[in-house]
């Protein structure tokens, strides 16, 4: 997608003209650059259209980042959610710039997320209560495992909850179960102990449709019924949890979110964050991220991630190429 657009909203922005190149190198970029004067800003193509030529960009093609280096003379990487990949754009530009001995900093949005999210992990006040949802257990695995050891709670929602369901050998009915996860999804729940808090009961319907009856249960899901929101007590039980945290990280929706009839667990969950004046409140992931916009919280919670993968990545302890790239270490 270009970019031609941003350009234009950037220029409304900082009340000033941007130059737009539609091309990401060559004579064209080259000129427009060597014609700049102090103050001038420039926004060129998007990275990404590397890609069409052997995927250059996403593989971290090394001459096209010495290329990219070779336009400037500072790097500021503010992009966090993509500091997970290793890209031209992000680590090959970096690299090229260190080794010409240019300056590679940290923009202010990297900066913060760093900050957030290091300290939520690493230094948090406690309690400190971890809550993940979204349908698969082998999406949250690495960042399960890791929070175990750091968070004093950690609650699991979504559809990932009738995997653990399954693993402590109840019946799921026709919910979502990834039969390959679980064995982990024991190992996670004999790691945990009471540390581990799993909804208590569910909103069930026949079928994943929106406008067909459901009903509430507790415990295990019938037969022929899938559930695809966490239920009434469940919602009760998480604030009772939740109320006297100082530090909460929250990834991931609670029930089947795009749906109104479940989307009910994921909008209680984050009114209540809202309500934690307290404590340190970060959210991350796309429905998370929607559910805080929807309610209008944003304001009253410490910290809203720009980072999907980045976030979860960052959350399990990983180092993050991006990251890594622009230390001066």
């Amino acid at each position: 997608m270009t970019l031609r657009p941003v350009a234009q909203r950037l220029s409304d922005l900082l009340g000033k003209p941007v130059t737009f190149v539609p091309v990401t190198r060559g004579a064209q970029l080259e000129d427009a650059v060597n014609g700049m004067n102090d103050g001038d800003v420039l926004l060129f193509e998007n990275t990404r259209f590397e890609d069409l030529d052997g995927k250059k960009e996403s593989k971290n093609d090394p001459e096209l980042g010495k290329y990219w280096a070779s336009l400037g003379d500072m790097f500021v990487n503010d992009a966090f959610g993509t500091a997970h990949r290793a890209h031209a754009s992000n680590v090959g530009v970096a690299e090229a710039m260190k080794a010409d001995g240019k300056q590679v900093a940290a923009g202010f949005l990297m900066e913060k997320e760093i900050k957030f999210l290091g300290e939520a992990v690493d230094e948090p006040k406690h309690p400190f209560v971890a809550i993940l949802g979204g349908a698969k257990v082998s999406d949250k695995i690495g960042v399960i495992d890791h929070l175990l050891n750091k968070a004093d709670k950690v609650i699991i929602g979504g559809g990932m909850t009738y995997t653990f369901y399954a693993a402590k050998g109840m019946s799921i009915g026709n919910s979502l179960v990834e039969a390959d996860k679980i064995d982990v999804a024991k190992e996670i729940l004999a790691k945990g102990g009471d540390k581990i808090v799993l909804p208590s009961d569910s909103i069930v319907a026949e079928k994943f449709d929106n406008d067909v009856p459901n009903k509430v249960v507790e415990g295990d899901i019938p037969d022929g019924y899938m559930a695809l929101d966490i239920g009434p007590k469940s919602v009760a039980e998480f604030k009772d949890v939740l109320k006297d945290a100082k530090t909460v990280v929250w990834n991931g929706p609670m029930g089947v979110f795009e749906m109104s009839n479940y989307a009910n667990g994921t909008l209680e969950v984050g009114k209540f964050l809202g309500t934690l004046s307290d404590a340190t409140t970060i959210v991350g992931g796309g429905d998370s991220t929607a559910a805080v916009k929807q309610l209008g919280v944003g304001d009253q919670l410490t910290h809203i991630s720009t980072g999907g993968g980045a976030s979860l990545e960052y959350l399990e302890g990983k180092e993050l190429p991006g990251i890594a790239a622009i230390s001066n270490k």
